[in-house]
C-alpha cells in the first residue's frame, strides 16, 4: 500500500484509468487532500462510499510526526519531524512581512561534505520520497489553519533544508509537479519555489528545461582553490562549468538565479574576494545573497565584523551587481542557513 501524496495528479489519472474510474476524480481527491486538508478517504463525501473503499484499500494518508518544535525569538519555528523509519528531518517555518516562507527539507543528512554546513557533519542516510517532501509544505499549511491563520499566506517555497536537491532530482521534479499544481494541488507559483544547489551542474540545465522555478547556487569562494576546501562538488565541477550552466539556465525574462555567498572572516570576505566576484558574475542575469555565517559549536568558521560585512556589499553595490546582506532568521534555535541537523536538543 502506498502513501497518495506519492502521486502527481497525473500518476493518479493513470491509476484511476486502470480500475475503469473517469480521470476526472484526480482532481476532485486533490481538491480534498491539498485544499480541504483531509486526513481520511471516508472525508471525501463527493465520492461515492464503494469509490472510497477502493481508495482506503488502495492508498494511505499520513502527516508527518512532529518530535520537536522549537520557536526562535523573531517568530520562525523549526520543526523536527520523525518519519516512518524513525529517520528524522528538519523543516523551517520563516515569517515575513506581509507572508510565509517554509524551507524544505530533500534527504535525510546530505552527502556534499560542506565544510561550512552543519548538516555534512552527520552524513548522507537518504533520499527524501515524494510523499515525505509534500507533507512538510501541506502539515504547514495545515499548522496555519490551527493557529487560524490563512493557510495560503505560506506562498514562498524554498529547497533550502537538508540535503542536496538535484541529488534527489526525480522526487524534486514530481514533488514540484504537485507544488506548482495550479488547479488542484498545492498551488504555488512557480516564481515563489526556489531551488538551492550546491553546484550539480548537469541537473542544473536539466532543472531549467523541466521547470520554471528559481535557481538559487550556493557559490561561497571566488576560486578553485578555495571553493574546493569549502565545497568538495567543485572538485567534479568546477567555477568555470557551474558558471556556464548558469549562463546557459532558461529562466523567464525577469528573472536572475540568486548566488549565494556565505562570508567567512578570513576565508572569502576580502575585497580581492569582492572584486573576483563581479568578474565572476558579469555575464550572467544574477543577485547575490551575502549570508553572513551562522556558528554553532565547533564549527571552526567564524563571521566577519559588521564593517567589513558593509565593505564587501558596498563593492558589489557600486560595481552594479544586485545584492543584499540577507538577515538570517531563526538562528537562535539553529534554523538558519547551514545550521540544520535533525537532532533533538
Amino acid at each position: 500500500m502506498e502513501n497518495i501524496l506519492n502521486f502527481t495528479r497525473h500518476d493518479l489519472e493513470i491509476w484511476l484509468e486502470s480500475k475503469g474510474i473517469r480521470p476526472f476524480r484526480a482532481g476532485q481527491i486533490f481538491k480534498w487532500l491539498y485544499i480541504r486538508q483531509v486526513d481520511t478517504f471516508e472525508q471525501m463525501t463527493d465520492l461515492s462510499k464503494d469509490f472510497r473503499k477502493t481508495l482506503e484499500d488502495s492508498f494511505y494518508l499520513q502527516r508527518l510526526f512532529i518530535e520537536d518544535k522549537q520557536i526562535s525569538a523573531d517568530t520562525t519555528e523549526k520543526f523536527l519531524h520523525k518519519l516512518s523509519d524513525g529517520q528524522h528531518i528538519e523543516s523551517v517555518l520563516i515569517p515575513e512581512k506581509d507572508h510565509f516562507t517554509l524551507c524544505v527539507s530533500s534527504q535525510v543528512g546530505c552527502a556534499q561534505n560542506c565544510q561550512f554546513c552543519l548538516t555534512a557533519k552527520g552524513g548522507f542516510v537518504r533520499n527524501l520520497n515524494v510523499c515525505e517532501i509534500i507533507a512538510q509544505i501541506r502539515d504547514a499549511r495545515y499548522y496555519l489553519i490551527q493557529k487560524k491563520i490563512d493557510p495560503l499566506k505560506l506562498s514562498n517555497i524554498v529547497f533550502m533544508g537538508m540535503g542536496e536537491p538535484l541529488a534527489n532530482y526525480k522526487t524534486l521534479i514530481k514533488a514540484l509537479e504537485i507544488i506548482t499544481d495550479s488547479d488542484y494541488g498545492l498551488k504555488f507559483s512557480s516564481r515563489r519555489v526556489t531551488v538551492s544547489t550546491c553546484g550539480l551542474v548537469p541537473k542544473i540545465t536539466q532543472l531549467g528545461l523541466d521547470t520554471g522555478v528559481n535557481l538559487a547556487v550556493s557559490l561561497n569562494a571566488t576560486t578553485d582553490k578555495m571553493r574546493s576546501r569549502l565545497m568538495p562538488i567543485n572538485k567534479k565541477y568546477p567555477l568555470n562549468e557551474l558558471l556556464e550552466a548558469c549562463r546557459t539556465f532558461t529562466i523567464k525574462p525577469r528573472n536572475k538565479i540568486t548566488f549565494e555567498y556565505i562570508l567567512m572572516k578570513g576565508v572569502n570576505d576580502t575585497k580581492e574576494d569582492a572584486l573576483r566576484l563581479v568578474k565572476l558574475l558579469d555575464p550572467i542575469k544574477a543577485k547575490v545573497n551575502l549570508i553572513p555565517f551562522n556558528g554553532y559549536d565547533k564549527s571552526g568558521f567564524k563571521r566577519p565584523t559588521k564593517k567589513e560585512i558593509s565593505d564587501f556589499l558596498q563593492i558589489l553595490l557600486d560595481r552594479n551587481i544586485t545584492a543584499m546582506t540577507r538577515k538570517s532568521k531563526g538562528d537562535d534555535i539553529l534554523a538558519a542557513c547551514g545550521q540544520l541537523k535533525a537532532k533533538l536538543y
